[in-house]
């Protein structure tokens, strides 16, 4: 079995310089899990990482479509498996590095539902449903019948939340009794899950300095230069937290000091969706940043949990 690596946490507690180092000390090869750095010329916003700050560590699944693209978790368990065995290939340590829990997800759990009949005509239904009465009408759906999906599933993606209202439709029960049914946990992938948090307070503070540093490193520019491009507000990307609500400003619906609290509540309130999530998973590591002194302790830390459970360390 494929040894994978995850490395993941909230927005802003500071996994980029991280994995960096971990990546040079494990000989290790990076798989962004993050559902907006997947977009080209949305850096700012995004706080995607910078070919500098990569020290020349290999990022996949970084600027690899255009806003105007939709982008699933499927397609990203696509492209991810990919590049883990292209990696593993070449005998270095796939890591994914990232917050987005349901891409992260795709890769460590066997959702598999081919032997489940399919229903197109209700299938293109929803989607339609979607269109006219938005995602979160259609993920509501699900509450009633498959309150597990429900919470497992974001609205945004679509296809997996249609998936699992057509196979109750289909079969009579929810996508969660199929995962019952079979071995969840059923991956080809040794996983060595470890989660960053801190301090509540301290990554709320470092969540509000970070939208700062934003806008102070123009993020309204690059939010007119994507209106420029030809990228509105109806699109997946400019959905985005920080992005939305610059375009909001744009076109004079509220002020910059609102669009700017709304940013930060909104990644305070996306930070706090994320620890619960990755709370649901019991093979998580937890590395609480205030019990150590520097990055470095920490990256100690981890080398040393990986080196007891044989995972070859490289020392550069």
């Amino acid at each position: 079995m494929k040894d994978l690596f995850i490395l993941a946490g909230p927005t802003a507690v500071g996994k980029t310089e991280i994995s960096i180092k971990l990546s040079q000390k494990l000989n290790g090869e990076i798989i962004s899990a993050d559902s907006m750095q997947i977009y080209k010329y949305m850096n700012i916003g995004s706080a995607k990482i910078s070919k500098q700050e990569m020290r020349g560590v290999p990022h996949h699944l970084v600027d690899i479509i255009e806003p105007s693209e939709e982008f699933s978790v499927a397609e990203f368990k696509e492209r991810a498996e990919s590049a883990i065995e292209e990696i593993t290939n070449k005998n270095k340590l796939p890591m994914i590095v990232g917050g987005t829990g349901f891409y992260i997800n795709s890769l460590i759990y066997n959702y598999s539902f081919a032997d489940t009949n399919k229903d197109e005509i209700y299938r293109e239904y929803l989607t339609k449903l979607a269109d006219e009465k938005g995602k979160e009408y259609v993920h509501n759906l699900l509450k009633e019948i498959d309150e597990e999906a429900f919470n497992k599933l974001y609205p945004n993606d679509l296809k997996r939340v249609i998936r699992a209202l057509e196979v109750y439709k289909v079969s009579g029960k929810p996508m969660s009794g199929f995962s019952q049914e079979q071995n969840i946990l059923d991956i080809p992938y040794n996983v060595h899950y470890f989660v960053l948090n801190m301090d509540r307070q301290k990554l709320y503070n470092r969540i509000n300095r970070r939208v700062d540093i934003m806008m102070e490193h123009n993020l309204i520019d690059e939010v007119i230069k994507l209106k420029e491009m030809g990228y509105t507000s109806d699109m997946q990307s400019m959905k985005g937290i920080g992005y939305k609500e610059i375009l909001y400003y744009l076109n004079d619906e509220i002020s910059l000091t609102e669009a700017v609290e709304m940013i930060k509540q909104g990644s305070r309130n996306y930070a706090k969706r994320q620890l619960t999530w990755f709370r649901k998973d019991s093979r998580v590591n937890w590395v609480n940043k205030d019990e150590f002194n520097n990055e470095d302790e920490i990256v100690e830390y981890i080398t040393s949990q990986l080196s007891s459970k044989k995972i070859k360390i490289v020392y550069f």
